[in-house]
C-alpha cells in the first residue's frame, strides 16, 4: 500500500520545500523504496507554459509533454525518475476539471462548492499518482505558504486525506525558517511557532519540522521548538544552508530525516546506499580545473529561467573534474555593444531557448562570434534556429533571412511555422511538446556524442528549419546530423570544420542527471578543455621562445 508525505512551507516562500521533497525522495530511493513526487501549485494558470520566465522561472517539460514547474526538474535529477503530467497540478487545472464536470452534469444539479468538489478533485489527483506509478511513497509538495488564501483548498484536502486513507499511511512535514537576527546575534523561533500555529488552526498537526537556518540550531532551541509545536525532538530537523543543493540529501541523512519518516510511516528501516551520491559530491567539491562558459539569453536577470541548462553544465563539468563558472550575458547587451564587449575570454558559449524577437539579433551576433573565433558552441531550441539565421545572413548571403515567427513577410523564412501548428489558436500546451524520436546520421559529431542511431529527446517549440533551404545549408559545409525518423524535421545541425559547433531543436538539458550528464553537454566540456589545453601549450611554447 502506498504511503503519503505532505510537504508544506511556512513564514516565507522560497525556503526550499522542493529541495527538501527531492532530497527525501533521494534518501528513500537509496533504501530501495520506490518514490513519486507531486507538486500542487496554487496559481490559477492551468500550467506555467504561458507564464513569463521573469515571474516563474524555467518551464520544465516532462516526457509526456506537460509544461510544469521547475521543481519537477529537481525531482527528476535527485531521484533519477521521470515525472509526468500527473506530477504537477495547479489550482487552475483543478477548477477547470470541476467546471467541466459541472457542464457535463456530473454533479446532478447540485451546487458546486470548494468543499467538497474542489477538495475531492485534489484528493483524486493525489490518488491518481499512486495508482499510476504504484510507488511505495508519494511525496506531495504544496506550493506557497501556510496562510495563503490560494493554498487553503489544498490544506483542507490534505487534512481530509489522513482521515480517508488512515493515520499510519500519512505524515505532514513542515518546512519553516529560523531566521538569524544580526543586530541581536540570535536565532529566532517565533516565526516557526507562528507558522505551526497557522497550520494547526486549519486542523493539521505537523509530524516533522524541517527548520531552515544559516546558523547551527542549538539543542536547547530545538527542544523549545519541540515543546511549543508539539513535535518530538528527533523530528525537529535542522536544515543548514548547503554549498550545493546536491549536498542537501547528505545533510538530511545525517539529521535523520529519512529515518524519522520511515518510523512514522511504519516502514522498514533499510540501510541507505549513498556511495555514488557521496562520490558525486566529493568530485563536485574538488575540481581540478575551472572553465567560464557564457550563457547568452534574454532572461538572464533571473537565473532560474535557465536552471536546467546551468545544472546540465555542472553535471558535465563534474564528470571532467571541472568547475563550470557561468557568465550570464544579456543578448540585448550584445546587440547594443557587440559580442567582444561581453564574451571576451569565455571558454565556450551556450545559447538557450526562448520565444519572441527581443534579443535575437544579439544571439545571432553571439553565434557569429563563436563560429569565427572557433569557440565551442552549443545551441538549444531557439539557439539552433538562431544558428540557422546566422548561417543564412553571413554564409548563404541572404541578409533578409529571418524566422517567420519574427517577420511573417520575410523573403527568406529559413525558420518557419510547423504545418501542424498553423491552425493553433490557444497558446498553452499546444506546441510540439514532450519526448520525440530523432534519427542520428552516421559519421557525425552527434553520432560520436550519442553512440546511438536513434535517440529520444524532449521538445518545446512551434517553428522548425525550413527544408526549402536544406540543400543550400549542406552545400555550404554544414551538416544535418539528426532528423525525425521520416527525415522531415531537422533536429540537429553542426559545422564539421569547427572544433565544436552544434545545435539541436530539442532541450537536452531536461534529461541531464548528476550521475549521468547529457552527451551534448559532455561534448561541450570535453571540446572546451581540449581547446583550453591547446591554448595553454601555445602559451608555454611562446613563453619558452621569449625566454630563449
Amino acid at each position: 500500500m502506498t504511503k503519503f508525505v505532505f510537504v508544506t512551507g511556512g513564514v516565507v516562500s522560497s525556503i526550499g520545500k522542493g529541495i527538501v521533497a527531492a532530497s527525501l525522495g533521494r534518501l528513500l530511493k537509496s533504501r530501495d523504496y520506490s518514490v513519486s513526487i507531486l507538486k500542487l501549485d496554487p496559481y490559477i494558470n492551468v500550467d506555467p507554459g504561458t507564464m513569463s520566465p521573469f515571474q516563474h522561472g524555467e518551464v520544465f517539460v516532462t516526457e509526456d509533454g506537460a509544461e510544469t514547474d521547475l521543481d519537477l526538474g529537481h525531482y527528476e535529477r535527485f531521484t533519477d525518475t521521470s515525472m509526468s503530467r500527473l506530477n504537477c497540478v495547479t489550482t487552475g487545472a483543478f477548477f477547470q476539471s470541476v467546471i467541466n464536470n459541472e457542464r457535463r452534469g456530473d454533479y446532478e444539479g447540485r451546487t458546486v462548492q470548494v468543499i467538497p468538489h474542489v477538495t475531492n478533485e485534489i484528493k483524486s489527483r493525489i490518488h491518481r499518482v499512486a495508482r499510476n506509478r504504484n510507488p511505495d511513497v508519494v511525496i506531495v509538495e504544496i506550493g506557497g505558504t501556510v496562510g495563503d488564501i490560494e493554498s487553503l483548498p489544498f490544506m483542507e484536502a490534505i487534512r481530509q486525506f489522513k482521515q480517508d486513507v488512515g493515520r499510519n499511511d500519512v505524515i505532514y512535514m513542515h518546512v519553516t525558517l529560523i531566521p538569524w537576527i544580526p543586530a541581536a546575534h540570535e536565532l529566532k523561533t517565533k516565526p516557526t511557532q507562528h507558522s505551526v500555529k497557522e497550520l494547526r488552526s486549519i486542523g493539521i498537526q505537523p509530524d516533522i519540522l524541517v527548520c531552515r537556518s544559516e546558523r547551527l540550531v542549538p539543542d536547547e532551541m530545538r527542544q523549545k521548538i519541540s515543546s511549543f509545536c508539539n513535535v518530538p525532538m528527533p523530528c525537529v530537523i535542522q536544515a543548514l544552508d548547503a554549498p550545493s543543493i546536491y549536498e542537501v540529501p547528505l545533510y538530511m541523512e545525517k539529521e535523520g530525516l529519512a529515518e524519522q519518516t520511515l518510523t512514522l510511516l511504519n516502514l522498514d528501516q533499510r540501510s541507505p546506499d549513498l556511495a555514488s551520491w557521496t562520490r558525486l559530491i566529493e568530485r563536485m567539491n574538488s575540481p581540478e580545473k575551472t572553465l567560464e562558459i557564457a550563457v547568452v539569453g534574454k532572461y538572464v536577470q533571473l537565473n532560474d529561467a535557465y536552471l536546467s541548462v546551468t545544472e546540465a553544465l555542472r553535471h558535465a563539468g563534474t564528470r571532467f573534474d571541472t568547475d563550470v563558472k557561468v557568465r550570464w550575458v544579456d543578448s540585448e547587451d550584445v546587440e547594443k555593444e557587440g559580442p567582444q564587449a561581453h564574451l571576451k575570454g569565455v571558454s565556450a558559449i551556450v545559447v538557450p531557448g526562448g520565444f519572441g524577437s527581443r534579443g535575437v539579433d544579439g544571439k545571432i551576433k553571439t553565434i557569429q562570434y563563436a563560429r569565427e573565433g572557433n569557440i565551442p558552441f552549443l545551441g538549444l531550441c531557439l539557439g539552433m534556429q538562431c544558428l540557422v539565421m546566422e548561417w543564412a545572413k553571413h554564409i548563404a548571403k541572404l541578409p533578409s533571412a529571418n524566422s517567420s515567427e519574427f517577420d511573417a513577410e520575410t523573403e527568406n523564412p529559413v525558420i518557419s511555422l510547423m504545418p501542424e501548428q498553423e491552425d493553433v489558436v490557444d497558446l498553452g500546451g499546444t506546441m510540439r511538446l514532450g519526448l520525440w524520436t530523432c534519427s542520428i546520421e552516421p559519421d557525425t559529431l552527434a553520432s560520436r556524442l550519442y553512440q546511438q542511431e536513434v535517440i529520444y529527446e524532449r521538445h518545446r517549440h512551434r517553428y522548425e528549419f525550413n527544408n526549402a533551404y536544406r540543400n543550400l545549408f549542406l552545400e555550404t559545409g554544414y551538416m544535418v546530423s539528426g532528423t525525425s525518423p521520416d527525415g522531415r524535421l531537422v533536429e540537429i545541425v553542426e559545422l564539421p570544420s569547427h572544433p565544436y559547433f552544434i545545435a539541436c531543436q530539442f532541450h537536452p538539458e531536461f534529461q541531464s542527471r548528476p550521475n549521468t550528464p547529457h552527451p551534448m553537454f559532455l561534448g561541450l566540456i570535453e571540446a572546451t578543455l581540449k581547446s583550453e589545453g591547446i591554448a595553454e601549450r601555445l602559451a608555454e611554447i611562446a613563453s619558452a621562445v621569449v625566454g630563449a
